[in-house]
């Protein structure tokens, strides 16, 4: 299919949806405030903890609550925790529910339910295995208390059960809960603020949320996710439309009330119309990034992997997923640039100047064989998609067997998950993006994490990495804190289990009849009014 002619297809096909998603409820949201939403991808994975993609994790917000949050400060507040105390020893944890919390089938929400997501989200996230390794016991005293025992103080405990990003440790019943860590759920029963329509629900078209009236909320005002939860609209829409043109012009035309992501070619576009703010409500950015397949040929070879830092030029990525350098800029760390564990350690082959001799030596050291190397790539996410044709040209200079395989950011989050060698589905490399808070420190960051089969999509085993990030969480003060994450950096930069590719801002844009919305790295949909 030719770009031009796959386009103009995606176009006609992203206003025939349109028109299908904004017709359908017409009838049924007479009389209600419904906030109409085009969100950054398809949500087709309903289940926040097998997966890190942020449709999902966005999904999980609006239908689940949890125990803690993080504010704007970074500071850890009680969300469904009424109240907690902490033992002298540090090694006993008790927690208190709130009062009147319910589950949307009308059951309360319960110590038991509490439990059980903790330690199911516990199996799959970073730093939710560390706070695991430091278990001895959860037990619940009744129906509204229970306690975490740990076997030796850990210090992030509360700022684990507060993580603002992938994985969120959201809290559902218990029944749910139980369900095998490595399984999608298909149950979307929580306790949130919204409740979410599974029978309008039209993968490829529309999500459907509806205001959960039996939702307290806390009387503190938000705060990126702390704080008081309040929907002020009665219904909300997710309206997901593949083609940036027609998502722009349904914008523009009072269609839909909020985009949230847009490529940056189109903000002087939407920036014209005095209906339209355009504004960055990320405060942080967020980090491009290219992962590696370690199961299989080339890239389960050091040196190939090595060979890519040397032709990997951030500028080039930060001007195709930001538009220009006013949105980006180069960032030569596997930890958030402007935060305090940032740092240039070990960082040499990718911040000096391109070296394809270098990159051509290390492949041939490396004994390629000519295998077949395949991007997997979503063509209506621009922030991967952009990337994706960046590091294709990048490889096709170096003579390597490269193709894209494009779909949608639905398809490849599905098939990032796959094991399978290249000639059964398989994959070599995929483009994504992570939002500060979830790359600021070896306790969250679980792409550079190298603990093989449980490791993050790509699988990297690598028992260094492990022990240095071991030998962080030891660390006892400031000082000490950034010499091990620098020495995590720098294993980082030699085993490579990812290319830190560029810190970018992608800007939102909304109707300006629609006030309250949150500033945060993640999109939040209480606190929206619309008049």
């Amino acid at each position: 299919m030719s770009k031009g002619g796959g386009y103009r297809s995606i176009a006609v096909i992203g206003a025939l949806m349109l028109a299908a998603a904004l017709v359908a409820p017409i009838a049924s949201a007479q009389g209600q405030k419904v906030l109409r939403f085009i969100p950054q991808a398809d949500l087709r994975i309903l289940d926040p903890i097998t997966t890190t993609a942020y449709i999902t994790r966005n999904h999980g917000y609006m239908v689940y609550d949890t125990l803690f949050a993080t504010d704007a400060k970074f500071q850890v507040q009680p969300q469904m925790v009424d109240k907690y105390e902490i033992s002298k020893d540090q090694l006993t944890y008790t927690f208190t529910l709130r009062d009147g919390l319910k589950f949307h089938d009308g059951q309360p929400v319960r110590s038991a339910d509490c439990i059980a997501s903790v330690e199911r989200w516990a199996k799959r996230d970073a730093l939710g295995q560390k706070l695991a390794e430091a278990t001895e016991s959860w037990k619940a005293v009744n129906d509204k208390t229970f306690t975490l025992k740990l076997k030796r103080p850990f210090p992030l405990t509360l700022e684990a059960l507060a993580k603002p990003s992938s994985n969120v440790p959201f809290i559902m019943p218990e029944r749910i809960a139980k369900t095998d860590a490595f399984t999608n759920i298909t149950d979307p029963t929580g306790s949130g603020p919204f409740k979410f329509v599974k029978e309008e629900w039209v993968p490829g078209n529309k999500v459907v949320y509806v205001k959960n009236t039996d939702y307290v909320p806390r009387k503190e005002p938000p705060s990126w996710a702390a704080g008081g939860k309040v929907v002020k609209v009665d219904r909300v829409e997710w309206i997901y439309i593949p083609d940036s043109a027609t998502a722009a012009a349904a914008l523009n035309a009072g269609e839909v009330d909020w985009w949230e992501q847009m490529p940056p070619d189109l903000i002087p576009v939407l920036a014209k119309n005095k209906s339209v703010k355009v504004e960055n409500i990320d405060p942080l950015g967020s980090m491009g990034l290219l992962r590696f397949n370690f199961l299989y040929p080339p890239f389960n070879n050091q040196k190939m992997r090595q060979a890519l830092l040397y032709v990997i030029d951030q500028n080039d990525y930060v001007l195709g997923i930001a538009g220009n350098a006013k949105n980006g800029h180069p960032c030569y760390s596997y930890f958030t640039c402007g935060t305090p564990l940032a740092s240039e350690v070990g960082a040499e082959p990718l911040k000096g100047k391109r070296d394809f001799e270098k990159a051509k030596q290390l492949i041939k050291e490396s004994g390629y064989k000519g295998e077949k190397i395949v991007i997997i790539d979503a063509t209506d996410q621009p922030i991967v998609h952009s990337q994706s044709l960046l590091t294709l040209e990048t490889l096709r200079k170096l003579g390597l067997n490269a193709e894209v395989q494009a779909g949608d950011w639905g398809t490849l989050i599905t098939r990032r998950a796959s094991k399978e060698p290249i000639d059964k589905g398989g994959w070599s490399i995929f483009h994504t993006w992570l939002v500060g808070p979830d790359v600021t420190s070896p306790a969250v960051n679980f792409a550079v994490r190298g603990n093989g089969q449980k490791a993050w999509f790509g699988w990297p085993d690598d028992a260094k990495i492990e022990e240095l990030r071991e030998a962080w969480f030891a660390a006892t003060d400031a000082a000490s804190s950034k010499k091990a994450a620098e020495a995590v950096q720098a294993r980082a930069f030699d085993f490579v289990p990812y290319i830190p590719t560029a810190q970018f801002i992608l800007p939102t844009a909304y109707r300006t009849n629609l006030s309250g919305v949150i500033i945060a790295p993640v999109t939040f949909m209480w606190n929206v009014e619309k008049h």
